[in-house]
């Protein structure tokens, strides 16, 4: 394994664990008991894999390497024995969340680009990869997702993943890593300036 596959390798432990501590919050947000945590802290950082994984008809991730599912747990555990010390939750799942959807829809894209060669399937499970933990996990705790609100939210996803075909396809050297840098800085811009995307006119 070359050094820039180990770096990309040690960035999907880090959004998988950074996603899992996301659903973990909005755990402690709802109230609910260490399993309500543990399910929680998994739907962001497995789903949207697993949901890629299957439609490209590979090995589901986390069956052949069981570290998403140990990171995952002890997400969890970490942020309910910890809950007490976590300040301004609600600020810091919106940035742990930027952080995991960067990782993800960029490391998303290149295993369906890899599998099928296509560059449209990328973007597309590129974004699921990315968005769709999220979705399910705030279906799970009656919240409205993130990803149907105004917010600059999957447009981040997207320009994450065609920023890495377009640097892929012109060989730029690790060009994974400025892939999630742009993903991350979109959806940063999106943050910090409340842009938002239009909305229905009243």
């Amino acid at each position: 394994m070359s050094l820039e596959q180990m770096l990309l390798q040690a960035a999907d432990y880090v959004g998988v664990f950074v996603f899992a501590v996301s659903g973990a919050l909005v755990a402690r947000e709802k109230q609910m008991d260490i399993f309500g945590y543990v399910v929680l802290a998994l739907m962001p950082a497995i789903a949207g894999g697993t949901i890629r994984d299957l439609v490209l008809d590979v090995p589901v991730f986390w069956i052949s390497d069981s570290w998403p599912l140990y990171l995952a747990g002890s997400a969890a555990l970490l942020t309910f024995v910890a809950e007490r010390l976590v300040s301004k939750s609600g600020v810091l799942l919106k940035w742990l969340d930027a952080l995991g959807l960067s990782v993800f829809c960029v490391i998303g894209a290149a295993k369906t680009l890899a599998v099928t060669g296509s560059p449209s399937a990328a973007v597309v499970l590129g974004v699921v990869t990315a968005v769709a933990g999220g979705i399910i996990r705030d279906v799970i705790a009656n919240n409205v997702p993130l990803i149907l609100q105004r917010e600059i939210y999957a447009t981040a996803a997207v320009f994450g993943a065609l920023s890495y075909l377009v640097l892929e396809h012109y060989g730029v050297a690790f060009s994974q890593w400025w892939a999630i840098g742009v993903a991350l800085l979109v959806r940063t811009i999106g943050l910090t300036t409340q842009l938002n995307l239009p909305g229905a006119r009243r």
